[in-house]
C-alpha cells in the first residue's frame, strides 16, 4: 500500500508544522515566543459562546443541512448585504468548515488536470497545494515589497491563458497584511472583464482587521459585472477570534454553491451544529468589539514594524490588514551565526530565531517570496516587545 499520488503533490502546512513545533518546545519547559501562529489571542465573545450553550442545552446536537442550517445561511446573507452590499440569495451561500474547506471545496468542484490557477505570491501556503491536489497547475505571480505586495494589472493580464479557470485574490493577506484598495480593485477588474473565462475567489478573511482608515471593499461590490463569476469567501476564525469553531462561508453563483455541498455531502457533512448556532450570533450580533480588536491590533502593528525596521539588513513593511508583518531580511543573508552556521535561506533564518532567540516565526519560502518570514503580531504587546527585543540580538549577533 502506497499514497495516492494525489497526496504525494503536496507538502504538510508549514504554518501548522512550525506552532507545533514551537507548541513541543514550550512543553518541554522552552520559553519561546511563537509569532507563528494566524491566531488571535483574544478570546470568542461572550455571547458568542452563550449562544453556544444555548444551542446544547436546546439539543440542537443533531445533523443539520450538509452547508448550513436556514438560520446561519440567512445570517450569511445578511453579513454579505451589510458589510459588503452583496445581495444572495439562500441558495446562493454555503457554510463549510472553515475558510480552507471552501477553498478545497471551490477548488475539488471545479478544477480539471491541467487548468491554471493565478496566485499572487506571497500567498496563503494552503492556495498552492490545494490546487496542486486537484491536479491544477498553480500560476504564481510575485508581487514583492516594491508594489505593496500587490499584484499589478499589468501582471494579471500577463498571467491569464486559455487555461487558466481562477484567479486567487487575498485582502487584507495573509501573510502580508497588504489590502487593495477599491481603485486598485477597479483595475483588476478591467482585466477580468476581458477575459470571461476567468473565475474570481476572493478571501476576505480578514476584512474587519484594518489599519489607519483603509476602507475595505471587496472585488464584486465594486465590479458589479464580476459578480455572476466570483465566489466571496469568509469566515468566523479571524474576526470573531474564532478559529476553533471551524466557520468558514462563501457567498456566489448557486450552481457553485451546489457543487460544493455536493462534494461536502460526501467527505465532512454539516459544519458542527453548535459551532454553527454560535456563527449566528457572531454574524448577527454587536459588531462594536471588532473596531476596538482591530484598534489594538493596529497598536501591536505599529510596534513590531518600529522596532524590526531598527534591525540591520531588515525591512518591514506596514501593512494595512490582518494581524502579519512580512519583513524582508535580503541584507542578512550570507552571514554567519556565532557559531559558524551560514544563514543561506530563509528557512535557515527562522532556525536560526527559534534556536539562538527562542522565537517561532515561519520563513518566506513557504509562502512564495523568499527572503523573508512571516511574524504574527496576534499575541500581548509584552511579549511582543519581548520577541522583537530577541530578533534585533540575534540579528546583531549575525557575522
Amino acid at each position: 500500500m502506497q499514497t495516492s499520488t494525489a497526496l504525494d503533490r503536496i507538502q504538510p502546512s508549514a504554518t501548522l508544522a512550525m506552532t507545533a513545533r514551537a507548541g513541543e518546545l514550550k512543553r518541554q519547559g522552552v520559553d519561546v515566543i511563537g509569532l507563528g501562529a494566524g491566531e488571535p489571542d483574544f478570546d470568542t465573545p461572550d455571547f458568542v459562546k452563550e449562544a453556544a450553550i444555548e444551542a446544547i442545552r436546546a439539543g440542537k446536537t443533531k445533523y443539520t443541512p450538509v452547508d448550513g442550517t436556514p438560520e446561519l445561511k440567512e445570517a450569511i446573507v445578511a453579513k454579505f448585504k451589510r458589510d459588503n452590499g452583496l445581495d444572495y440569495a439562500t441558495t446562493q451561500v454555503g457554510a463549510q468548515v472553515g475558510g480552507k474547506h471552501t477553498l478545497f471545496n471551490a477548488m475539488v468542484a471545479t478544477l480539471n488536470p491541467g487548468d491554471e490557477v493565478i496566485i499572487p505570491a506571497p500567498y496563503w501556503v494552503s492556495y498552492p497545494d490545494v490546487v496542486r491536489f486537484c491536479d491544477g497547475q498553480p500560476v504564481v505571480v510575485q508581487a514583492g515589497p516594491e508594489q505593496g505586495y500587490k499584484l499589478t494589472p499589468e501582471q494579471l493580464d500577463a498571467a491569464i491563458t486559455d487555461k487558466t479557470k481562477w484567479l486567487v485574490l487575498n485582502s487584507p493577506s495573509n501573510p502580508t497584511g497588504a489590502a487593495y484598495s477599491a481603485d486598485e480593485l477597479r483595475a483588476l477588474g478591467e482585466v477580468l472583464e476581458r477575459h470571461e473565462h476567468v473565475w474570481i475567489f476572493v478571501d476576505d478573511m480578514y476584512e474587519h482587521i484594518t489599519y489607519d482608515g483603509f476602507e475595505f471593499t471587496t472585488l464584486a461590490q465594486v465590479c458589479p459585472s464580476l459578480y455572476g463569476r466570483t465566489l466571496t469567501v469568509n469566515g468566523c476564525s479571524k474576526a470573531y477570534a474564532m478559529t476553533g469553531w471551524r466557520i468558514g462561508f462563501a457567498g456566489g453563483p448557486q450552481w457553485l454553491i451546489r457543487a460544493m455541498a455536493k462534494l461536502q455531502s460526501q467527505s465532512t457533512s454539516n459544519p458542527t451544529s453548535i459551532s454553527q448556532a454560535a456563527a449566528v450570533a457572531a454574524l448577527t450580533g454587536d459588531q462594536s468589539f471588532l473596531k476596538e480588536r482591530a484598534a489594538a491590533f493596529e497598536k501591536r502593528r505599529d510596534l513590531v514594524v518600529s522596532m524590526l525596521n531598527r534591525i540591520d539588513g531588515m525591512t518591514c513593511p506596514r501593512p494595512q490588514g490582518a494581524f502579519y508583518v512580512y519583513p524582508e531580511f535580503s541584507g542578512l543573508i550570507g552571514k554567519s551565526t556565532p557559531d559558524g552556521t551560514v544563514i543561506d535561506t530563509d528557512q535557515a533564518m527562522v532556525g536560526y530565531l527559534l534556536d539562538h532567540a527562542r522565537v517561532a516565526a515561519v520563513h518566506g519560502a513557504a509562502f512564495g517570496l523568499s527572503p523573508a518570514m512571516r511574524i504574527s503580531y496576534a499575541t500581548s504587546d509584552a511579549l511582543l516587545e519581548e520577541a522583537c527585543n530577541r530578533i534585533q540580538e540575534a540579528c546583531a549577533s549575525l557575522r
